[in-house]
């Protein structure tokens, strides 16, 4: 008798499956399902050979971030532990990543196999979920709820584990199922709820009772693209919103009710009008350390409204007063709509117009201060004014993330602003790659230091050979300008065997890369070369020698 459904091998079962659920791009290291890349190509799947695992899993996640969509990265046995590292940054950023990775044959395994260590435990503090399979009649199931985990509840990195080193069991095997592709699962977010309408209305009065109330909007307000939503709350309640690194970019930065980013990376304008709020509306944010300095901010005796779509975060961090368990858009839609007048304090909105004017008074002058090396402000100043208003900002962590998210101001609603979640140096240049794959239609501007860029330069030549357009602005001080600070601050100054580099010049390697590079080393010549780069059409690197005195942390 037929079979009930045709047997198809596993590397068809797995490419149409991948291809169906919308994927475009998949980020790996060889050797790791080799006749799956085949077939996925013939699917339009473009396959992305990179230089390192940890630099294809950070692909994997701003191709995430962008899209809205899962990343897939992959690699073999001797290479899983390396890609488990790169997730550390999705777990944090809680982004939908998914990991396939080959292991040895379960008879080979302790028997001192070549290149073979256990390593699935590795996956289980940076994954959602971390499963193995040892069948090919095991991976419909499998890779169904691959895609279920990663998008649903508190989004993150997923992990499956296959046998052969190139997983090849698993595609050789045969599957008597039909591929089946369940749409909720192929996006973010994979379902919307709205918040209790008592919820709603207790959160309001607490508002109208509040003398000086601020909303915050964090990473989970921008995965649920809750800016039109929040926008309208604030204008129509007519009071200050503040936002987590984050939750940049989820209204323009000019607007103005908008008082900046605060945190430890944040404003200090910012952080002292937040100090001084008596009630605090955070929206899909986690509330973190970074965010509140230490959680120092608010002020603990400020009452706390928290509206997230995991219940275990509402009061995590801070006690609430009313909790609004939902998504972040409809939460704020619910509130908009339920808002029946502005907030009654006109003179709070004023006083954050004011302080938020005299912070940009004092960066002003330092962006007119022309010097040799270059000022960082005045780069800042020039990219703000040069990003596209559909162009996608990708930052480095450390000092870079604080330049960008303080001093380049997102001031179009089609801008995008993107950084590590997790703070891990050098991030930024692969993630730009992935975000520029899931949006090829968007300009991609990295802005990276000297001491991030070093991590994964090598990945120029994949973005040479793979034609990906992004532009790549490195912040060149020759040494790491967070450790310089901090470091000068305990008065050592004779520790710059601590924190420099030798000289380099990035431009020239990008382009005996294939590349656009360009070296900059005079203020007149930042715009044109930013210009010329974002005209290329090419892989870019525009290298710009600063001053390393240069503290984003003095405004």
């Amino acid at each position: 008798m037929a079979p009930l459904n045709p047997l198809l091998r596993g590397d068809v079962f797995l490419a149409e499956t991948l291809a169906g659920y919308g994927l475009t791009h998949v980020f790996y290291m060889e050797s790791i399902l080799r006749r799956t890349l085949v077939k996925l190509k013939e699917l339009g799947v473009r396959g992305i050979l990179c230089h390192s695992e940890k630099a294809a899993a950070y692909m994997a996640d701003g191709y995430a971030r962008a899209s809205r969509k899962p990343g897939l990265c992959m690699a073999q046995s001797v290479g899983a532990a390396n890609l488990a590292s790169g997730l550390q940054e999705a777990w944090l950023a809680k982004s939908p990543v998914i990991a396939l990775t080959g292991r040895k044959l379960s008879g080979q395994r302790y028997r001192n196999a070549y290149q073979e260590v256990n390593h699935w435990p590795l996956f289980e503090p940076v994954t959602k979920w971390n499963i193995a399979i040892e069948s090919a009649e095991e991976l419909p199931q499998a890779l169904r709820q691959l895609f279920r985990e990663a998008v649903t509840g508190v989004p993150g990195p997923v992990h499956l584990d296959m046998p052969n080193h190139q997983a090849a069991v698993i595609e050789n095997g045969e599957i008597c199922q039909p591929v089946r592709i369940e749409k909720h699962f192929a996006q973010l977010p994979a379902f919307r709820s709205a918040p209790d309408a008592k919820d709603v209305v207790a959160a309001l009065d607490l508002i109208y009772k509040a003398r000086q109330p601020i909303i915050v909007a964090g990473g989970g307000a921008v995965a649920a693209q809750a800016g039109k939503e929040i926008r309208r709350l604030v204008e129509i309640l007519r009071i200050p919103l503040a936002v987590s690194v984050d939750g940049k970019g989820i209204i323009p930065d000019n607007h103005p009710l908008h008082i900046g980013v605060m945190g430890g990376y944040g404003r200090s304008c910012t952080n002292a009008l937040v100090a001084e709020a008596d009630l605090v509306l955070f929206i899909g944010c986690s509330v973190c350390d970074q965010t509140t300095k230490n959680w120092t901010l608010p002020s603990p005796d400020a009452i706390i409204i928290q509206v997230d779509n995991n219940g275990a975060e509402l009061g995590r961090n801070y006690p609430n007063e009313v909790s609004l368990l939902g998504d972040a858009a409809l939460s704020a839609a619910c509130l908009a709509d339920a808002v029946k007048k502005p907030h009654p304090n006109a003179a709070w909105i004023q006083k954050g117009m004011e302080a938020v004017a005299a912070w940009r008074k004092d960066l002003h002058a330092a962006r007119d201060v022309m010097t040799n090396p270059i000022r960082v402000e005045r780069l800042c100043q020039v990219l703000e004014e040069l990003l596209p208003d559909n162009g996608v900002l990708v930052t480095d962590t450390g000092f870079a993330a604080i330049w960008a998210a303080c001093q380049i101001d997102l001031t179009k609603p089609g801008q995008r602003f993107i950084r590590p979640g997790g703070g891990s140096l050098g991030w930024a240049f692969p993630a730009s790659l992935g975000v520029k794959c899931a949006l090829p239609d968007q300009p991609v501007v990295c802005f990276i230091g000297d001491g991030g860029i070093w991590y994964h330069l090598a990945e120029m030549e994949t973005a040479v050979r793979y034609g990906i357009p992004s532009v790549t602005v490195v912040n060149n001080n020759r040494a790491l300008g967070m450790c310089h600070r901090q470091i000068a601050a305990t008065g050592n100054v004779d520790a710059t065997w601590m924190y420099a580099f030798g000289e380099a010049r990035f431009a020239d390697l990008a382009v005996s890369m294939g590349a656009l590079g360009i070296y900059v080393d005079r203020e007149k010549d930042i715009a044109p070369a930013i210009r010329e780069a974002l005209a290329s059409g090419k892989p870019a690197l525009v290298e710009v020698i600063t001053d390393i005195d240069s503290d984003p942390q003095q405004y």
